[in-house]
């Protein structure tokens, strides 16, 4: 009865996260004179839109960051990796690839850019997955020194400049509509399915949590530990791809500094939403509504015009009252 108690309690923490944040929103535009306007203009359909399209890039990058948290790892660098697939699939789709040595000049269609952007941060994910097994460097140096290498790598494909002009069809991705729903959250809405069936449902996300609770337990039981954690850097690699590709798509440009903190929102949105930093436990369903509290967090400080830099002070304390509370439920043994 206790452990059901407590497991309720740790599935309920999101919905909770979220809840007081409405209730804080709703004390400050109180405060300041503002509350039916406040609600007038957060519950309407603009404004419900508006939410998941901001949290869209995050909830990408927050799916892959899930995983590698629940394994026991942490992944710093999926704001440059974001940053760095985003504009190799602008440039390749802009530019097209030379080719000296046989003389040829590639051109790619929008699909086949997004698909490089994708691999790119693929690629980038598994080497962080190799850093961490095969060299036993810690996650955070490991997935640090990739937040810098492919941020140079980033300044060095786009001369510094954006990549921009990149046409109607790759940008439909990012601002298009269909049946009335940004195409942006319907990706994601995909995504959101996917990884809900790898984490609860497939024998991979099952060895991820059992990796995440015991790495000695799960290499007694038989289970190739480190085959599973490249897997599961490789597989968050590719979401910052995604992620690169439809900021890139969103914007209708390609930044060296876009993705900048990126990583900070994401890990706060996934202990938000219940992911345990020990390892072992989380939800895809609690990741969710982690980025939907951040989503309307931030939404609901702009409705109420209070200044960026007070925001960026809120939002620092709402990841410290997350992360105090995940430390307090593990030396409470929940």
């Amino acid at each position: 009865m206790k452990t059901n108690r407590k497991e309720i309690i740790g599935r309920l923490q999101p919905l909770a996260a979220l809840a007081v944040t409405i209730a804080g929103l709703s004390v400050m535009a109180a405060c300041s004179h503002q509350l039916l306007g406040f609600w007038h203009d957060f519950l309407s359909v603009d404004s419900g839109l508006n939410v998941l399209r901001q949290i869209s890039i995050n909830l990408c990058l927050s799916l892959g960051m899930t995983l590698v948290i629940i394994s026991g790892g942490i992944d710093l660098s999926v704001g440059s990796v974001l940053a760095f697939s985003g504009a190799i699939a602008a440039g390749l789709l802009k530019n097209g690839a030379a080719i000296s040595w046989f003389g040829v000049h590639l051109q790619f269609t929008p699909l086949g850019a997004i698909v490089a952007g994708v691999l790119v941060g693929t690629a980038l994910g598994w080497f962080n997955g190799v850093a961490v097994t095969r060299f036993r460097l810690p996650p955070f140096v490991a997935t640090l020194g990739m937040l810098s290498i492919a941020r140079g790598f980033t300044q060095l494909w786009t001369g510094g400049f954006p990549i921009n002009d990149l046409g109607p069809t790759f940008a439909f991705i990012g601002s298009g509509f269909w049946l009335g729903v940004p195409t942006i959250v319907w990706i994601c809405a995909a995504l959101v399915g996917a990884f809900h069936v790898l984490a609860r449902h497939t024998p991979l996300g099952r060895h991820i949590y059992a990796v995440g609770g015991s790495e000695r337990a799960a290499a007694f039981a038989g289970l190739e530990v480190r085959r599973i954690k490249v897997r599961v850097y490789a597989i968050a690699g590719a979401m910052a791809g995604v992620a690169g590709v439809l900021l890139t798509a969103r914007l209708d440009s390609a930044t060296p500094t876009a993705g900048i903190g990126y990583e900070l929102d994401s890990i706060a949105a996934v202990v938000i939403g219940g992911t345990s930093l020990s390892g072992g436990r989380g939800s895809i369903v609690g990741t969710v509504l982690g980025c939907l509290t951040i989503g309307v967090l931030n939404t609901g400080l702009v409705l109420l015009a209070i200044s960026p830099f007070w925001q960026q002070v809120i939002k620092g304390f709402v990841i410290l009252a997350a992360v105090a509370l995940d430390k307090m439920r593990a030396r409470t043994g929940e």
